[in-house]
Order: C-alpha cells, then structure tokens, then sequence
C-alpha cells in the first residue's frame, strides 16, 4: 500500500503545480507497489517525472525573480541527484536501497509541498504569474533583488549549501 496518498492537504491552489504533484504521489504509489521486476523502471519514470517537474518550477522561479541558488532550487538539485543514485549498482541491493529512497521520500514530499512549493505558489500568485504562458500579469511586484531563498521569510540557504549544488 502506498504511503503517502493525493489529498486537499497538498494542494497549493496552483492548479500547474497540483496537477504536476497528483502525478508525483501516484508515480511514487507505483513505485512502492512494484514487484522486484517492475520496482528500475517505475523508479526510471518516477525520475524522468521529477526532472520535468522540477525543471518547470525551477524556471517559474527564474521567471519570477529567484536566484539560480535559491535553496527550492538547490533542494531540487540534491534530491535528483539521490533519486539517480538509486539506479547505482545491481542485484537485491539496489532493490533494497529503491525501497527504501521511496518509503523517505513520502515524507519529504510532503514537506517540501508544504512549505517550499506552499511559498512558491503564493510567490506565483503575487506577481500574478500564469504558469501555461510564463507571463508576469504584475511585473511591478517581481522581487527587486533575486530571491535567494525558498521564498518565505525563514528560509535561508547556507552558503556552502548553495556552493556544492
């Protein structure tokens, strides 16, 4: 049974981005119901799923005033980088080692939808940002300086955090 399920909990209210996250849950869902032949390729299509995913917020974020290192960005990067270590190596322990990257990322997600994407969609939102088009409906409420930060108030990216990325 999967661990974690889609509910209004993980809505953002950014119809973009909950569509892209129903995705994630169902495709992480799989992920953890897949039997030993099935468990490489749905892990394959839960990453190539994440690479778009998180390659369309992180060009929101550039669209809309965020630093290349914004520590979003940067939690994307380390995250993806973990999910292709997962593909490393052959046999019962890459297997295991699957299993066990899917049943930590249930709660990660969820974290992360709640609190980095929860900022972001109100940052998207703000500056009036229409994710289908790219445009920027309130050009005058973009961020002054890039956003170097999730973009809520407490959050902040140390600097070698943003430097190893």
């Amino acid at each position: 049974m999967p661990t974690l399920h889609w509910s209004d909990a993980l809505s953002l209210d950014l119809p973009a981005m909950d569509e892209t996250h129903e995705e994630f849950v169902e495709l992480l869902g799989q992920v953890e119901q897949a039997g030993d032949d099935a468990l490489v390729p749905a892990w394959h299509a839960l990453i190539a799923h994440t690479e778009a995913h998180f390659g369309r917020e992180d060009a929101w974020m550039r669209a809309t005033g965020f630093a290349s290192g914004n520590c979003h960005s940067v939690q994307h990067r380390v995250v993806l980088r973990t999910l292709r270590e997962g593909l490393l190596g052959d046999g019962p322990g890459r297997l295991a080692l699957i299993r066990e990257m899917a049943r930590q990322l249930a709660p990660w997600f969820v974290q992360h939808a709640q609190t980095m994407d929860a900022a972001l969609a109100l940052h998207l939102r703000s500056v009036g940002f229409d994710p289908a088009s790219g445009t920027v409906r309130l050009p005058e409420a973009l961020p002054a300086e890039p956003l170097t930060r999730c973009g809520s108030g407490g959050c902040h990216a140390p600097a070698e955090a943003v430097a190893a990325a």
